[in-house]
């Protein structure tokens, strides 16, 4: 891909400051979406709850990647805090879209996080992007969040939507928690663990999300998801071997629930997503393994 100027909103979380440093060592020009004023060139200034967009900053970028929101796992779902992620998510990828549809040279790609979380519980059934939105408050909110997007279709724009499973990563997200318990010997499977978890490594999230934006043809939605799932007493076992520690503490399941509320649900839930068409795309995962991940992280 030639160089670029891409915009980037949620550039300071786990996925997004990976992006911005894997497109910046490629030369790439990235500009991160703040709220604040804009500090120079490289940023521009928007209120997602406000529904604004600096629009004149944007101008001349080739892309804009939206993965801004607060954090699935971050706090006990109270209802205040329901809406809070429902909100992040929802009204930040309208203003962006309607943003980009307003503009009279809009980028050539809007690409739009999403989550392996529409589909709900899928127990052992795997399923892929033609499966249908499962019941509760994730796939609800992801498919309110993916329909926020439309204008940005509606205007021309190539829209890709990215559903993402548990990223494994050091720094953030499920295994950021995961790593430092499994290495103070306290890790252990969750529940039964026969439940699915549909992983991928840090550096195929950040590969994928640039092969959707540079890849022209591609649209609507995608499961980024490495190609083989396994149940969480499967992902315990490897954690356990890569990290030559025991695996003796299993978490019962009316423990987790005391513990993190409706969230429980989603944790002990089964969902066995399969990257169908990343794969028919030609997309090469460089970490397909469980432990090729772990140790990547």
């Amino acid at each position: 891909m030639e160089r670029s100027r891409i915009a980037v909103a949620g550039a300071s979380g786990l996925i997004g400051s990976a992006l911005v440093r894997s497109l910046r060592a490629d030369g790439h020009e990235v500009v991160r979406l703040v709220r604040r004023a804009a500090r120079g060139a490289e940023e521009v200034c928007w209120d997602p709850g406000g529904q604004y967009v600096d629009t004149a900053g944007l101008a001349g970028c080739d892309a804009v990647v939206n993965l801004a929101g607060a954090g699935i796992g971050d706090r006990r779902w109270t209802a205040a805090y329901k809406q809070e992620i429902r909100d992040s998510r929802v009204l930040g990828t309208a203003a962006l879209a309607e943003a980009v549809a307003a503009m009279p040279d809009p980028p050539r790609v809007f690409v739009s996080g999403s989550a392996m979380g529409i589909y709900g519980d899928t127990g052992d059934r795997a399923v892929d992007e033609d499966a249908p939105p499962g019941d509760g408050f994730l796939p609800s909110l992801c498919v309110e969040w993916e329909e926020a997007a439309a204008p940005a279709q509606e205007a021309g724009v190539r829209t890709v939507f990215t559903r993402t499973g548990l990223v494994v990563a050091r720094g953030g997200g499920a295994w950021g928690r995961l790593f430092p318990l499994f290495r103070a010997g306290l890790g252990g499977r969750l529940g039964d663990g026969r439940q699915y978890w549909s992983f991928i490594a840090l550096h195929d999230e950040v590969a994928a999300i640039r092969f959707l934006m540079e890849t022209e043809g591609l649209s609507g939605p995608f499961n980024l998801t490495a190609p083989h799932p396994l149940t969480n007493a499967e992902i315990t076992v490897a954690m356990a071997r890569v990290l030559r520690r025991p695996a003796l503490f299993p978490v019962p399941s009316p423990v987790l629930r005391a513990a993190l509320g409706e969230m429980a649900g989603d944790v002990l839930g089964s969902q066995r997503v399969v990257p169908k068409r990343l794969l028919e795309s030609g997309f090469t995962f460089a970490f397909p393994g469980i432990e090729d991940a772990i140790r990547a992280a």
